[in-house]
């Protein structure tokens, strides 16, 4: 299966923010959005960052409650490891895995279109490997 094929399922749609938002913000739109992860765009329409839940916690952890006022750029990981619409599955499995991270924004000509999470990539696995069962299970009846 390829990062195409879950996009199709499930959308396209991305929630942005600008890299100069205040963390509060962020936290506000992750809350909102039911989501683990925002990806922050520069003025330019370029990826700038990402930033995480877990990003969000080690702000806190280290910077206390002042760390809300401060803007988003100051927390962000800004080595973002993106994809393309054919990778497959295991490829993206992968690479979330070495990297441990779980959302992954797609590009397309270096331009979101998308962002999958490994929950994503789960999940498709595992609807896959329910139907490759069902097929051998009505092969094996049938024989």
């Amino acid at each position: 299966m390829t990062v195409a094929a879950i996009l199709s399922q499930k959308g396209r749609q991305v929630v942005t923010m600008g890299p100069k938002q205040p963390l509060r913000e962020v936290c506000d739109t992750l809350a909102t959005h039911k989501i683990g992860a925002v990806v922050l765009i520069d003025a330019h329409g370029r990826i700038a960052g990402i930033l995480s839940e877990r990003d969000i916690v080690r702000a806190l952890a280290n910077d206390g409650a002042g760390a809300l006022d401060r803007s988003a750029d100051v927390y962000m990981s800004t080595k973002v490891v993106t994809c393309t619409e054919s990778e497959t599955t295991d490829q993206v499995l992968g690479r979330m895995t070495t990297g441990r991270f779980r959302h992954m924004p797609v590009v397309r000509d270096d331009r979101l279109i998308g962002v999958i999470s490994i929950g994503d990539v789960v999940a498709r696995r595992i609807e896959l490997a329910e139907r490759e069962a069902a097929e051998m299970r009505a092969y094996i009846s049938a024989t």
